[in-house]
């Protein structure tokens, strides 16, 4: 059976010519989980807008379910769920309302609708404030809704752009437990997100940086992939740390977390002793430290400073990122 998503060279550019996608490539296996993730202004979007068939590549080819995007998107449309970034459903009806007009878009049997309706609204737990006007909800209330909207004509891949982007909390985690409900039940997740922890808890990530994949792996693939490991520096001035150890050519990959400076340092062949030493020989106050295996954060971060050196054409950039199956 042929894979849930397909995307091959994928290229796109605007009319004024800004190339938002450059030679994408990637799989999304059927009943996985899968996470975008990457800065404002990588691509995240315009991908996520091109694979439910409301934008058309420039290059390359797109098959969701085994089917062409370009050739048939109303096709394609009809198989997956889209939820786009931005709240786009009326604020002047109710949570019913809105569920009752996109049950009758998809043409659903009037028996068919009630069930359907009813069954969302206890899944969502928006049946309590079913007759609630949508602009009232909070926000949490307002992404389950849109994602039940998504729900109403049973899709089994569902497209999501950043689906909990300024949720509190409590919510994020409500919704997320939606999202594991409907991975129990056989569907396909492909969605974009700004948040590192949310990314650990997919079965493989891509990081998309200036329309580029830079990696693709299982979050534990992506950490054992690097080179290197995370020399944590608690430092009495993190920010004057931060500028001194800058100007220093092996603190090239620096980055600050709070009073802690995370440094990364080869895997192999150093001792991160002399590492320390070389900093408080600097003048860096350092309080304590220890060596931990990179977050996926460190791993973004890494990869698009190596990137960065690549395209300005300093030394000490790998000749590629990596990218795992």
């Amino acid at each position: 059976m042929a894979a849930a998503i397909e995307v091959r060279d994928l290229e796109k550019e605007y009319p004024q010519g800004t190339r938002a996608l450059r030679g994408v490539s990637f799989e999304v296996e059927r009943g996985e989980l899968f996470g975008l993730v990457g800065p404002d202004g990588a691509g995240k979007t315009t991908l996520l807008r091109i694979l439910a068939g409301l934008l058309t590549p420039s290059r390359g080819s797109v098959r969701v379910d085994g089917i062409d995007v370009v050739q048939d998107a109303a096709a394609v449309k009809e198989r997956i769920g889209y939820m786009s970034q931005r709240f786009s459903l009326c604020e002047t009806l109710t949570v019913l309302e809105n569920l009752l007009y996109a049950s009758e878009i998809w043409h659903l049997r009037p028996q068919q609708r009630r069930e359907r309706i009813a069954q969302l609204l206890r899944f969502s737990r928006l049946a309590p404030f079913q007759n609630r006007l949508t602009r009232n909800l909070s926000g949490g209330m307002k992404q389950k809704l849109a994602l039940s909207v998504a729900l109403v004509h049973h899709p089994r891949i569902l497209l999501l752009d950043e689906p909990t982007i300024g949720v509190d909390p409590l919510s994020r985690r409500d919704f997320w437990l939606i999202l594991y409900e409907l991975l129990r039940e056989g569907s396909t997740i492909f969605l974009s997100t700004p948040y590192m922890d949310e990314a650990e808890r997919c079965s493989r990530v891509a990081f998309l940086l200036d329309g580029r994949l830079i990696a693709v792996g299982s979050p534990a693939e992506l950490r054992k992939s690097l080179p290197v490991v995370v020399l944590d520096l608690h430092c009495a001035d993190a920010r004057l740390a931060r500028t001194r150890l800058s100007q220093l050519s092996r603190f090239a990959h620096l980055a600050p977390f709070g009073e802690h400076l995370h440094v990364t340092i080869p895997r192999e062949g150093v001792d991160p002793k002399e590492w320390v030493e070389a900093a408080q020989a600097a003048g860096v106050g350092v309080r304590s430290w220890r060596v931990s295996e990179p977050s996926l954060e460190d791993v973004f971060l890494f990869l698009a400073a190596n990137r960065a050196r690549e395209q300005a054409g300093l030394p000490g950039a790998p000749s590629a990122p990596p990218t795992l199956g």
